[in-house]
């Protein structure tokens, strides 16, 4: 009885809260539709402008001096690239001398931290580890809304498998599964328990859709793909980020089969408001409704903004197009009042959610500010997130981790003792605050290092440039060195938006001084610092270790020094396939068979190989060593048969055979075998990652049901088909441990 009383009295409560959530909905509907009663036509069209602040750009800069004046006639809803307590609470006064004192929506693109910086996505994407990734969001949160901001341009959602595209540092990698796992996680953490708190921003997913795809890799370029190609592989990321709950969304720069993204109805109103339910709004990226003249979509931008609110563009970002067109897109009868009410009404709702309308103040609190921009526990959270993203590429007779009793190091390279470096792109600069709360790689050693070791520098070279100037010096300091260990790659800004590149090999010379640093006979550790896959097929096939940096954030020095001298065994894996040429590009391990499929490199007659380079990349996707050995055993199927709507228990023994502590991450990938079209040679459907102290095992269970045996036929339903299905379970894509199968029936 005592029972049922406890049961009855928690179904109550859960009645009740949810009667409170629909009633403060309500409210806020009721709320949304008597400001829009007292709207003017051009103040509605005012919440749907967005202006840049004048402090810093992110994309081509209009220039307007009369931003205030706009302001108090309630024309801008929104103001982006506007940093600070102080500096956004002037903004927010000026809006409130406006009419209806409609509060201002400020945005920031907060991309891998605020202040407290953290690796950049695609590095933290390495971990695996979503738990982690949600922190990291959470902490960005904190610090931004604690200094007057709501809105967050991130994550970057796209799937990416051309690294010659810049923006691939801002994503995930390429695989679907991933990628929606991690939007999630990243989406939850930036918004937290829920919008209206102060600590709590509102996500963006971007860039919606297929920005990725991109031609070429050349940013903002065209996308030519499949309806299934679309749905299957570049939308469930965004799918995912609305099942998270992600308050906005963005538009993409790029046209997806002719029609830009940016007006493109059958993805903003078909998919994502029609299909997907999404209740929040859209804004388009930096100019792009203005830029669909460019694609030749439109003749000017009284047609463009028509294209955009028609499609479903609620926001427009800095093009000016709404504002001034809307009025006499209406007065033409081209655009209903009930199109621009919708967006209007989508945008207040955020306002109010916010709590803005009750307190146009609340995320101006000075004194939070201070202490959420100065709180440790931030930088001990960075510095563990950071080691989680480093990936161990090669570590020859166990080269590493090195001891810290090393008498003397020689620390070489154009990256060891740059601060800013380390944050990578997209990093943001806040005014007021310096670079010296960054930890240098140098730091990172000096702080992990005893008095008995000695540590000697050189910077050797450039990134770029051909001078060999400094090679004397470093070759002379590696001499006198127990071990070497050469930090080089890209500058921060050689990746991200804008930053495409042709050839991805380590700029100037720096491969150049690793083959002299290579003669004087002595270990040498490489160090990569980039933001996306990079050819180096010399320092891979020479380097005796190498671990993949990326770049890290900072708290990158610290990182660093934790994995080089065994604090925190590696354990990330590649989130995105390494060419071993740019001819190779795109690659990725998910590919279909073919008809003529080559096996191996010697396969040349009439396969589809290539006769001047491997078929297979330098590092696959999900790879990445560890310090200590892992064992996958014991592989058991709790059927060998199963219905459509059944499920199939898998279970696989793991143990740690090796000499350290250590993280894995195992791998479930699945093969259909045969269906109604070409399915991919192999998917990840599932991962886990694990803790094992040594001699430790674990078993790992994963469960495989419809949703992960189903995929997108011609007619686009999302179905199963019966037949047979392999079962691979690996370290990576390639290192596939143990394999089994199962059929699949009606």
């Amino acid at each position: 009885m005592k029972k049922v009383v406890i049961y009855i009295s928690v179904l109550l409560i859960a009645v009740i809260q949810l009667s409170n959530v629909t009633a403060q909905q309500k409210s806020i509907k009721q709320k949304v539709d008597s400001v829009l009663r007292s709207m003017t036509l051009e103040e509605k069209i005012g919440q749907l402008n967005q202006y840049n602040d004048d402090w810093k750009a992110t994309g081509p800069v209009t220039v307007d001096n009369d931003k205030a004046n706009q302001i108090r006639k309630g024309q801008v809803g929104s103001l982006l690239n506007c940093l600070g307590t102080e500096r956004t609470r002037s903004w927010q006064n000026i809006a409130m001398q406006s009419r209806l004192k409609i509060p201002l929506l400020f945005g920031q693109d907060v991309i891998h931290g605020y202040k407290t910086t953290f690796p950049i996505p695609l590095a933290e994407a390495c971990s695996w580890d979503l738990d982690a990734m949600q922190l990291s969001a959470r902490i960005a949160a904190t610090e931004a809304s604690a200094s007057g901001i709501h809105w967050t341009f991130a994550p970057m959602v796209d799937i990416a498998r051309d690294p010659r595209w810049g923006r691939v540092m801002e994503g995930a990698g390429e695989d679907p599964y991933l990628g929606s796992k991690i939007a999630y996680a990243r989406v939850k953490g930036f918004q937290g328990n829920k919008l209206g708190d102060v600590n709590a921003l509102m996500a963006c997913a971007k860039h919606f859709a297929a920005y990725g795809a991109a031609i070429g890799g050349r940013d903002y370029n065209s996308v030519d793909m499949s309806d299934r190609m679309l749905w299957e592989t570049y939308l469930p990321p965004f799918k995912a980020a609305v099942d998270a709950g992600a308050a906005t969304f963005m538009n993409s720069f790029n046209d997806i089969n002719g029609v830009p993204a940016t007006g493109n109805k059958y993805l903003q109103r078909d998919i994502l408001k029609g299909k997907w339910g999404f209740k929040g709004f859209v804004v388009s990226d930096w100019g792009s409704i203005g830029e669909m003249i460019n694609h030749g979509n439109v003749k000017n931008e009284y047609e463009a903004a028509l294209s955009a609110i028609t499609a479903g563009s609620d926001m427009d970002m800095e093009s000016r197009c709404y504002k001034k067109n809307l009025v006499q897109l209406v007065k033409d009868k081209k655009v209903a009042v009930a199109l621009i009410d919708d967006a209007v009404k989508r945008i207040l709702t955020k306002k109010f959610e916010l709590g803005l309308f009750d307190d146009p103040f609340k995320f101006c609190d000075t004194e939070r500010e201070r202490q959420a921009l100065n709180n440790p526990e931030h930088a001990k959270a960075a510095r563990a997130i950071a080691a989680k993203s480093i990936v161990l590429l090669k570590n020859q007779n166990n080269l590493l981790p090195l001891s810290k009793n090393t008498r003397t190091i020689a620390f070489i390279g154009p990256l060891v003792k740059p601060l800013r470096q380390n944050k990578g792109f997209w990093d943001i600069e806040i005014p007021g605050i310096d670079s010296n709360f960054i930890v240098s790689q140098w730091e990172g050693l000096q702080n992990k290092l005893g008095t008995n070791t000695t540590l000697l520098y050189a910077k050797g070279c450039n990134i770029e440039g051909t001078t060999k100037d400094g090679f004397a010096e470093a070759v002379e300091i590696a001499k006198q060195a127990d071990v070497v260990i050469l930090s080089i790659g890209e500058r921060r800004d050689m990746s991200g938006e804008a930053k495409s590149r042709s050839m991805l090999n380590i700029p100037g010379v720096q491969e150049d001084l690793l083959a002299a640093l290579l003669a004087t006979g002595k270990p040498i550790v490489v160090l990569i610092n980039a933001g996306r896959p990079l050819v180096f097929n010399y320092t891979a096939d020479n380097a005796p270790a190498i671990l993949y940096t990326w770049w890290l954030g900072s708290e990158a020095g610290n990182a660093i020094a934790d994995v080089l001298f065994g604090d925190y065994n590696p354990s990330a894996k590649l989130p995105i396939t390494f060419p071993v040429s740019v001819g190779q590009i795109p690659i990725y391990y998910s590919h279909f068979n073919t008809g003529r499929p080559a096996t191996n490199d010697n396969s040349h007659n009439y396969n589809s190989s290539y006769n001047d380079v491997s078929i297979f990349p330098k590092y696959e996707f999900g790879y990445g060593l560890s310090y200590t050995d892992f064992q996958y055993s014991n592989l058991q199927l709790s059927k060998k048969k199963m219905k459509v709507n059944e499920e199939i228990e898998v279970i696989v023994t793991i143990t740690n055979t090796g000499k350290y502590d250590g993280e894995e991450v195992v791998q479930l990938y699945l093969r259909d075998k045969v269906g109604s079209i070409a399915r991919p040679v192999k998917e990840l459907k599932d991962f886990k990652k694990i803790k094992l102290n040594i001699g430790e095992s674990k078993t790992v269970k994963f469960i495989i049901g419809k949703e992960k045996l189903s995929f997108y036929n011609q007619q686009l339903q999302w179905v199963v088909e019966p037949g047979d299905f392999d079962l691979m379970i690996g370290a990576s894509s390639r290192d596939i441990r143990l394999k089994d199968n199962f059929e699949v029936v009606k």
